[in-house]
């Protein structure tokens, strides 16, 4: 999920599947600290932001199948929210604390690596990675083309449309350029007498770093156009791409198509937004939060400048990986390999097959893996098809970038956006100050 709306505890989805009954099966009771006698078994924490519902409930599942089927090694779950994530890391690792195995954020691998905090997955897990994941998961889960661990969850972006309110509006179905987006917009817009809006054409919302920026990052990957460049030394948002989408976005809400200020998590549910750019997270949640009216949600592929253009679109992530200051990392490597490798026995819709542990619990919460093979065996035939098209995008997503300074660039353009939607800033200005802020803090010396 984006990360800053996972945190509340997703309630479970409930697929027309059946996870392993040992996933589901054992408490959360963690097992008892060695006390370093032989023969006392190894202890290793596992630090994530699972902290609390069905997450937490899903990741405790395949680790007490661990416990009660291994003796040697056992693993205890810790967690912290996700906005206490990265420091948690790094403070813990600077007082010699550090967890065994850690599940960032993939944007903050670059600057994890930068602080000894990450250890390179050895070649025979690397080489298991590179085979078994989309390019995309893959990238995100390295850093200078070196892996540093297994993906968990994989997030692409996609267009949420209200297939009710395109019909009023005399449209057919969802656009699939730039020009069929606007024109879409300005159609379903809808508002009252004395001006209120009551529809937006389509949702930009300012509510978060995760929202504003990845909403305009996966139209920029759509555009063509990076955010960072390849080197990673500096941004490539002052490009003909990256000017195309600001122009875009900033039409959208001078025109009165957007109305940023508004919360899409509430309003989109409720029939006051027409389309929203968002990750493949918020299925599930529009699901329970709509009930019958869910039948109107429809997603489509993130549209593109032209009709001929190549698909892309963003993706996010999160990764397990081992900490670089670890007492057991073979041990550890070993435990991530069972829960990110090995098949299990899963009930897809329609027929018995196999899918690893990990691909069930995110599937079991409503959440994808960068295994496609695995999505498309957990989700059949029968599964809910506005999932589809973030399956698709696996193929051709563009990871988010990690460089070290990532996550203080992500809240540099999230600033920079949200005064071009309020006019506070120029197409030209936003670009101009977007381009020197971020290139003095992924240039720095880190």
């Amino acid at each position: 999920m984006t990360p800053s709306r996972r945190t509340g505890g997703l309630s479970r989805r409930h697929f027309a599947l059946a996870l392993p009954s040992a996933l589901l099966a054992g408490g959360c009771a963690a097992p008892h600290q060695g006390t370093g006698r032989p023969g006392d078994p190894i202890v290793l924490t596992l630090l994530s932001h699972y902290a609390s519902g069905a997450l937490k409930e899903a990741l405790q599942g395949p680790v007490d199948e661990w416990n009660a089927t291994h003796d040697r090694v056992k693993v205890r779950t810790e967690a912290v929210e996700f906005t206490d994530l990265l420091t948690t890391f790094m403070v813990r690792q600077a007082a010699g604390q550090g967890a065994d195995i850690l599940h960032p954020y993939c944007l903050w691998n670059g600057q994890l690596v930068r602080a000894g905090v990450l250890r390179p997955a050895p070649p025979e897990h690397a080489e298991e990675i590179r085979r078994g994941y989309g390019e995309a998961a893959v990238g995100s889960s390295s850093v200078d083309g070196e892996v540093y661990g297994y993906p968990t969850e994989v997030q692409t972006y996609a267009l949420y449309y209200n297939k009710r309110l395109l019909r009023e509006a005399g449209i057919d179905g969802p656009p699939r350029t730039w020009r069929e987006l606007e024109e879409t917009a300005y159609r379903t817009t809808r508002r009252d007498r004395y001006g209120n809006t009551l529809v937006q054409g389509f949702g930009l919302s300012t509510i978060d770093d995760s929202t504003t920026v990845g909403q305009t990052l996966a139209l920029l990957n759509a555009a063509g156009g990076t955010f960072v460049s390849a080197d990673g030394r500096s941004t490539a948002i002052d490009s003909p791409a990256g000017r195309a989408v600001f122009d875009l976005e900033h039409r959208l809400v001078t025109r009165g198509a957007s109305a940023p200020g508004v919360n899409v998590y509430k309003a989109f549910p409720s029939g006051q937004v027409a389309m929203v750019v968002s990750a493949g997270w918020w299925t599930g949640n529009l699901k329970e939060l709509m009930g019958r009216a869910y039948g109107d949600v429809g997603v489509a592929p993130l549209p593109i400048p032209e009709a001929d253009g190549e698909r892309a679109t963003l993706s996010t992530g999160f990764m397990l990986g081992v900490n670089a200051a670890g007492r057991h990392p073979r041990e550890a490597w070993e435990f991530l390999r069972w829960l990110n490798t090995e098949k299990v026995s899963v009930r897809s819709p329609g027929k018995a097959a196999t899918a690893t542990r990990m691909s069930a619990l995110q599937v079991s919460v409503g959440s994808l893996t960068g295994r496609a093979d695995d999505m498309r065996t957990l989700l059949g035939a029968g599964g809910d098809r506005n999932l589809r098209p973030f399956l698709d995008a696996l193929a051709y997503a563009v990871p988010e970038p990690n460089v070290p300074g990532a996550q203080q660039a992500k809240s540099l353009l999230r600033k920079n956006i949200e005064a071009l939607w309020t006019g506070q800033r120029s197409v030209d200005e936003a670009l101009r100050v977007t381009r020197r802020q971020v290139d003095q803090e992924v240039s720095r010396s880190w």
